[in-house]
């Protein structure tokens, strides 16, 4: 039985913060960053935390060709889970229409834990035949003036780990793993802290990577029944330059297969860094190449795959290739600070309005609000936003005849729309307007990572699963649908 990777995907935010404008607005106060003012860094809108950077890597894992009725197990991993008391996996599973049955959890405390966890899946899916589907993400908060501010940035990726079939292939088998799990302290965050302690890089290097990692890459190695000169691709995320080159030659790996780590374009993601680098070398991947996917973060965790002749038969919903090339500069330090909710903006009387969440209005209704399904006339053929049981042709009113009909997979086009300044919104002017949805369904929508100028009456849209607003009095977040513009040049069956 062939077990491993039958899909990947990953999510980038659109903008991308030019690291020169941090360097520049603190070079008062720490010069010394301006040597790490090159490139950009993902940033996530106000509108996303780490459930909808999730949302987003795992509909591109399963994009709408594939079936997700199959997933019997769902993990979230992510540092900076929005709920400490709330199932976070749940939200995701419910905006992935993801079946009641299925077994949900969130997973943190360390970012080698969504490598650790393949192993998990692994044994899951020889003891039941279960298919799972693994997603990390990361949106973390830092210092105004340090390091990681420049360091980190903000994504989520995820792999769809099962048997091999015909319809849903192994396109990387996993060979081996291995882990180390050790309290070696290199970072921490006390619970109820919003920033890392991060400790000295020489003792890092030298006493934690140094001493544990070669180990755990030896036996993973040695379990795969893989030499070490054999790897074509090494995958090892750190912030630390020319670590993860030393961690290879260590181990005997050749220096070619030294995975790009992203930094200059994207950041450090934590938790779900790995997994978004495996995205990067699974696209580009021929068949019989072997891959070392490692981790570290209180010790170690590895695993080692091997690429099958079906590689090419899956492509993501959008790659990690085109977002990429895509994305939106963005040059404002106080907006960085603003959305990482580090700079307190006065929002004026417009922003005072209490938004409490009617929690059993929202389960009633949680079909619709999560997974976006509306209702389709099985008579008429007209689709309705939010379904009722009444569907109203005019003259023609039927009673119990609507279908359930998804439109979060469903482009459409802008037919009206506003941007105004009046309301409080974190994203000034403030864009909605009327979207007809491809094959039906007119609907009065909010439009995100968007700026004057960027739509027009007819431009094309898809849907994205964002924050809808926060009630700041109780600290509550209320998720929906909102559009967003065909920006990124995709390969899905919606283009």
């Amino acid at each position: 039985m062939t077990i491993g990777i039958t899909g990947y995907g990953a999510y980038l935010p659109h903008l991308r913060l030019a690291r020169r404008v941090v360097a520049e607005a603190n070079a008062w106060f720490a010069p010394g960053l301006v040597s790490k003012g090159r490139g950009h860094r993902c940033m996530a809108n106000w509108d996303e935390d780490a459930i909808t950077l999730a949302v987003a890597a795992a509909r591109h894992a399963t994009p709408p060709s594939d079936t997700r009725d199959n997933i019997a197990r769902l993990l979230l991993v992510s540092e900076t889970l929005p709920f400490a008391e709330r199932l976070n996996a749940a939200v995701v599973a419910g905006a992935l229409c993801l079946p009641d049955a299925v077994n949900a959890a969130d997973v943190s405390g360390a970012q080698s834990v969504a490598v650790a966890s393949i192993s998990q899946l692994v044994n899951a899916a020889k003891a039941a035949g279960e298919t799972s589907l693994l997603v990390a993400a990361s949106n973390r908060r830092t210092r105004a003036a340090s390091a990681p501010e420049l360091d980190y940035g903000d994504a989520a990726a995820a792999v769809r780990i099962g048997c091999h079939s015909e319809a849903q292939p192994v396109l990387a088998e996993v060979l081996g793993t291995s882990s180390r799990t050790v309290d070696f302290v290199d970072h921490f965050r006390m619970a109820g802290e919003d920033v890392d302690y991060h400790w000295e890089e020489r003792w890092v290097r030298d006493e934690g990577i140094g001493k544990i990692a070669p180990a755990a890459v030896s036996e993973a190695l040695d379990r795969a029944g893989v030499a070490a000169a054999e790897v074509d691709h090494f995958i090892f995320p750190t912030v630390f330059k020319k670590a993860d080159a030393q961690l290879a030659k260590r181990c005997g790996i050749p220096d070619a297969a030294v995975a790009d780590n992203l930094s200059a374009t994207v950041g450090d993601s934590g938790s779900a860094h790995a997994l978004l680098m495996l995205n990067g070398v699974l696209e580009k991947a021929t068949p019989g190449q072997t891959i070392v996917l490692t981790q570290f973060g209180s010790g170690m965790a590895c695993a080692v795959l091997k690429v099958t002749e079906h590689i090419t038969r899956f492509r993501p919903a959008t790659s990690l290739a085109a977002q990429l090339e895509g994305g939106c500069e963005e040059t404002s330090y106080t907006r960085y600070l603003a959305y990482k909710g580090q700079l307190k903006l006065e929002r004026g009387m417009r922003g005072e309005q209490d938004k409490k969440t009617a929690l059993s209005t929202s389960w009633r209704h949680r079909e619709a609000l999560l997974g976006f399904v509306a209702g389709r006339c099985s008579v008429s053929g007209d689709v309705h936003f939010p379904p009722t049981r009444i569907s109203y042709t005019p003259g023609k009113p039927e009673q119990d005849t609507q279908q359930p009909y998804p439109l979060a997979d469903v482009h459409g086009r802008i037919l009206s729309w506003s941007a105004e300044y009046l309301s409080s919104y974190m994203a000034p002017p403030h864009h909605y307007g009327q979207v007809d949805f491809d094959g039906g369904g007119r609907l009065l929508m909010e439009f995100t990572d968007v700026r004057p100028g960027d739509i027009d009456n007819g431009s094309e849209v898809k849907m994205v699963f964002r924050i809808k607003d926060i009630d700041e009095l109780r600290g509550f977040k209320r998720y929906f649908w909102k559009a967003k513009p065909v920006t990124y040049p995709e390969n899905d069956a919606q283009s």
